[in-house]
């Protein structure tokens, strides 16, 4: 078979899937192009230089029976997902899906719209404003509503509000208390790692196609344009507060440590509409996601959920969200808010019930059976999070990392590991040559396995490199979840073409404005090389021109900070502006930037600055 073949052996699991699943069941189909109004044409979103940063069009393929080499459960969703447009929620209510990762909202007031979740990219949330305009009428923009921390749903807001216009109170930006905090820590403290694995996560590199990327279960891909940030006018806190902007009567319940760390869900009174945020889609989601993030509660999840049935269900005639589309009914809303209820309190639960009968993650896994009922609803599949990987994050929100085994308490890294497997098989070309048989046989997981080891020990071997890519790409053809599959392919890309690297990064300049200089020092402590700086004592002061002075100390490999009053003299010592900090702590002259005043023994900025590593955004994946 050459390469992008589809074994055997996917195929006939293929043809297992469809007849298993209820592709017959065509209410998904009929609401998700319910309310349709129009589409953007063509589907693409340019920069200001000409540059894509979206091509919806690219999922034209996305249409009939599904390939061989696509999961036809997977087929399905991203057939749905990539529908495009500008769609009608109920009257005043009006939303634009496919033009992002998420959906952007539009709820209408008395003489203005208030927007809801701004999607990634300034330019993209611009175009679907301009398409909701073009239909509804030129309406100002009133509020900015935030639904959670994660960047898909606050990065676009300059592409349909002004700081002018926010500054000026003719635009609120409404927001879960804790947003920007929650919002700038996950972009800047592990933002490198976690934008390079998103690269894989999103398959935003790969190519379109059936035997390539075909979207991410929960949306297709993420935007490339512009990242911004407006930071809130107005934060809610408690849950039962209420807001009326522009006529809007808006009710809102907190929930924090569900799917983000800052998070909320509100109601429509009188239209009554719940949003959802992304506590309840059309997918199992991510109790951890595959790119990185701290582990999610389930637990607080479906009590945040049942919350919201008592709260909100009767009086309830629509259920949206900021990805996927709507679910239209009082009892239909009920019934479909209590089985994504029940799906993550049953995979809580009994991940808690197995693992205090000695059963790791990785056992609990294998064995976890979902109910009837959970696996006969389509939107409780794992489209974007798995059973699979949510269960060994739960395990991991227990019990850490160490599954109690002593065998495991203290292995060795991969190279080490893969180098020491593969003498014990016999060598690199016997592993190889094992790894073919299980492939031939279908056992693509045992083949992925071996072969990596092989590429840890010699990452050159041409014969282990390719059969590892097609062992990826199998895997890949017959994974119902989006991320895994995209994970596969990125995986089999850069054995073969080498790193693409990261298409976007996650900490653009509107975020590290935000950050106060308690976490500028943090973000600044963790890229310290501990080893190059154990012989540093440096004393530097901070004097802010707002009141704050800050003393930071590099000694023992350690950068710490603190704001209580000092007696010794520092080394070093910068007044200056607060707006100045962040562009001084990247390696700027002090003597290019306005309003920075030096006093005491310049060289001690350069040693501090010296003593940071810089972050590797190309770092190996699927290679030493």
């Amino acid at each position: 078979m050459s390469a992008g073949d589809v074994t055997p052996t996917i195929t006939a699991q293929q043809q297992a899937v469809l007849a298993q699943l209820p592709f017959s069941d065509e209410h998904d189909v009929e609401a998700v192009d319910r309310g349709f109004i129009a589409a953007l044409d063509p589907g693409v979103v340019t920069n200001d230089e000409g540059r894509t940063v979206w091509d919806n069009d690219s999922y034209a393929f996305l249409r009939g029976k599904a390939p061989d080499s696509v999961n036809p459960s997977l087929w399905r969703q991203s057939g749905l997902v990539a529908r495009q447009g500008l769609y009608e929620v109920v009257p005043g209510i009006y939303q634009v899906r496919g033009l992002d990762l998420s959906n952007i909202s539009f709820v209408e007031g008395e003489s203005g719209v208030i927007v809801i979740d701004p999607l990634i990219s300034a330019e993209t949330a611009a175009a679907a404003l301009g398409l909701y305009r073009e239909h509804r009428g030129d309406r100002p923009v009133v509020a900015v509503v935030y639904t959670h921390s994660h960047v898909d749903h606050f990065g676009g807001v300059k592409g349909v509000t002004t700081q002018e216009d926010v500054d000026a109170g003719r635009c609120q930006v409404i927001a879960p208390a804790g947003l920007v905090e929650e919002a700038v820590s996950e972009n800047v403290y592990a933002g490198t790692a976690m934008s390079r694995r998103a690269g894989y996560m999103y398959g935003a590199s790969l190519p379109r196609g059936e035997r390539g990327q075909v979207g991410a279960g929960l949306g297709q891909t993420t935007s490339a344009g512009s990242v911004t940030l407006i930071v809130p006018t107005v934060d809610v806190t408690t849950t039962g507060e209420e807001l009326v902007v522009d006529g809007v009567r808006m009710v809102f319940q907190m929930a924090p440590g569900t799917e983000a760390p800052a998070e909320m869900h509100f109601h429509f009174p009188e239209l009554r509409a719940l949003c959802m945020a992304e506590n309840s889609t059309h997918t199992l989601h991510n109790l951890l996601t595959l790119r990185g993030a701290l582990v999610r509660d389930p637990h607080a999840w479906s009590g945040y959920l049942t919350e919201a049935i008592d709260l909100f269900g009767e009086q309830t005639d629509v259920v949206f969200a900021a990805h996927h589309w709507p679910t239209w009914g009082q009892q239909e809303c009920i019934e479909y808010l209590s089985v994504q209820r029940d799906l993550y309190a049953y995979l809580h639960d009994q991940t808690l019930r197995m693992l205090n009968r000695g059963m790791t993650g990785s056992e609990i896994a294998e064995e976890i059976q979902m109910p009837p009922a959970l696996e006969a609803a389509w939107h409780t599949h794992g489209y974007y999070g798995s059973v699979s990987h949510n269960v060994k994050a739960i395990y991991q929100r227990y019990m850490g990392w160490f599954d109690g085994n002593p065998a495991h308490l203290w292995q060795h890294p991969p190279v080490e590991a893969g180098r020491r497997y593969v003498e014990f098989m016999g060598g690199a070309d016997e592993v190889v040559r094992k790894a073919q048989g299980s492939y031939d046989a279908g056992d693509f997981r045992w083949a992925a396995e071996v072969l990596s080891h092989v590429i840890f020990s010699d990452e050159h071997h041409a014969g282990a490199r390719e059969l590892l890519a097609a062992t990826f790409e199998q895997l890949a053809y017959g994974s119902e979840n989006g991320t895994w599959r995209n994970f596969y392919l990125s995986g089999a890309h850069e054995l073969r073409h080498g790193s693409f690297g990261t298409p976007t990064a996650a900490a653009a300049p509107d975020l590290l404005a935000q950050l106060t200089p308690e976490q500028l020092f943090d973000a600044l402590a963790i890229r310290v090389h501990g080893p190059r700086s154990w012989d540093l004592h440096l004393r530097l002061d901070v004097d802010l021109t707002d009141g704050d002075r800050f003393r930071l100390t590099l000694r023992n490999g350690v950068l710490t900070y603190s704001s209580a009053t000092r007696h010794d003299e520092p080394d070093l010592t910068l007044r200056m502006p607060r707006a100045a900090l962040g562009v001084l702590m990247s390696g700027a002259d002090p003597g290019t930037i306005d309003g920075v005043d030096v006093s005491g023994d310049p060289g001690v900025l350069q040693a501090l600055l010296g003593a940071l590593d810089a972050p590797d955004p190309d770092f190996a994946i699927v290679t030493p």
